[in-house]
C-alpha cells in the first residue's frame, strides 16, 4: 500500500447499502466536508436537460476556450449514492486540469429508479451535448464519456448504446475504476481489495439496487458484452486493491483485441476512490494523467 494512502485505511467508512438513504445522507456529508475546489479559470453553470424526466447537469467551462472538446461525465457512488454536488470536487479538477468542458449529470439513483433509469438519463445528456454544441462552444466532433465506478460502468454503457442505435458519436471513453460486471467472479478471492472496495455485501447490494430482479444485459454490465468491436478509444485506469481491478484489465484487453486503441494505467498502491485523498501524491499523479490523457484524446 502507498504509505501516504495507507493512514487513511482505517477512516474508509465501510458501507453495506443496507439503509440507502443513511448511506446517501452520511456519502454527502464526507463529500461536503471535503477541501473546497479552487473554482478559478471556470465558468460553472447549472442547467436542466430536458428529458423524460429532466435531467440536472452542471457543466464547468475553461475560460477562454473555444469550440472544445467536452466530456459526459457520471459520478460514483455505487448506483445508489452521489450527486452533483459530492462530485463537484472531482469535477472542478477535471476541467481545471484538461482544458475540457466537464457536463457532470445527475442522474436518478437507486433503488428507487433502477436499470435502465440512471443510463436513460445519461444518454438523454449524451444527445443534448451533441445537439447543442454550437450553444455550449463545443466542438460535436470532440465528445467523451466518462466515469469513476459506477459511473464508469455507464459510461462505457452509453458508449456501447450509441455505437448500437447510431447515436451521437463518441471521441473517446475515460473510464476510472468502471464496475463492469455484476457477477464477482475474481475479486472475492482477494480480501485485502474486496475490503477496500467497499466488501462483498456492498457490492452485492450495489448490484442489486441497480438491478432489481431484471437480469444483467450489457448496457447494465458492460462486461457481459460480447461484441466490443467499433466502440471509441478508451483510457482505463484501475487501483491495486479494488474489486473490479481483474475485471476491468481484462475488458482493456478484450478492447484490444476487438481493435479498440486503450490505454491502461494499473495504480500500484491504491485502492478503490483513493484518489479523493488529495493530499496525497499518487492521488495527484492520477487526477494529473487522466486529465492529460482527456486533453490529448480531444485535441489531437
Amino acid at each position: 500500500m502507498d504509505p501516504e494512502l495507507e493512514a487513511f485505511i482505517p477512516l474508509v467508512p465501510q458501507v453495506d447499502l443496507s439503509d440507502p438513504i443513511a448511506d446517501r445522507k452520511n456519502y454527502a456529508a464526507r463529500a461536503a466536508a471535503a477541501p473546497v475546489p479552487d473554482t478559478t479559470g471556470l465558468d460553472i453553470e447549472d442547467r436542466t436537460v430536458p428529458a423524460d424526466p429532466d435531467v440536472p447537469v452542471r457543466i464547468y467551462r475553461p475560460q477562454g476556450a473555444q469550440a472544445q472538446g467536452a466530456i459526459v461525465w457520471l459520478h460514483g457512488g455505487s448506483w445508489v449514492m452521489g450527486d452533483l454536488d459530492t462530485d463537484h470536487p472531482w469535477t472542478t479538477r477535471l476541467a481545471a486540469a484538461s482544458g475540457t468542458t466537464v457536463i457532470s449529470v445527475g442522474y436518478r439513483l437507486a433503488p428507487e429508479h433502477r436499470f435502465p433509469a440512471a443510463l436513460d438519463d445519461a444518454y438523454a445528456v449524451l444527445t443534448w451535448t451533441a445537439e447543442h454544441a454550437a450553444e455550449l462552444g463545443i466542438d460535436p466532433a470532440r465528445i467523451a464519456v466518462g466515469g469513476h465506478s459506477a459511473g464508469g460502468a455507464m459510461a462505457a454503457a452509453v458508449a456501447l448504446r450509441a455505437r448500437d442505435q447510431q447515436g451521437p458519436p463518441i471521441r473517446f471513453q475515460l473510464l476510472n475504476q468502471p464496475g463492469l460486471d455484476d457477477r464477482q467472479e475474481t475479486w472475492s478471492t482477494d480480501p485485502v481489495a474486496a475490503t477496500l472496495g467497499g466488501g462483498h455485501a456492498h457490492m452485492a447490494a450495489a448490484w442489486r439496487h441497480w438491478l432489481g430482479a431484471a437480469p444483467a444485459t450489457p448496457y447494465a454490465a458492460p462486461a457481459r458484452a460480447t461484441d466490443l468491436t467499433g466502440l471509441p478509444p478508451a483510457h482505463i485506469a484501475t487501483a491495486e486493491f479494488c474489486p473490479y481491478r481483474d475485471v476491468d484489465i481484462t475488458y482493456a484487453q478484450r478492447l484490444l483485441r476487438a481493435g479498440v486503441s486503450v490505454e491502461l494505467h494499473q495504480w500500484p498502491g491504491t485502492f478503490h476512490g483513493s484518489q479523493a485523498i488529495l493530499s496525497a501524491e499518487i492521488s495527484q499523479r492520477q487526477i494529473a494523467e487522466l486529465a492529460a490523457s482527456l486533453r490529448r484524446a480531444l485535441t489531437e
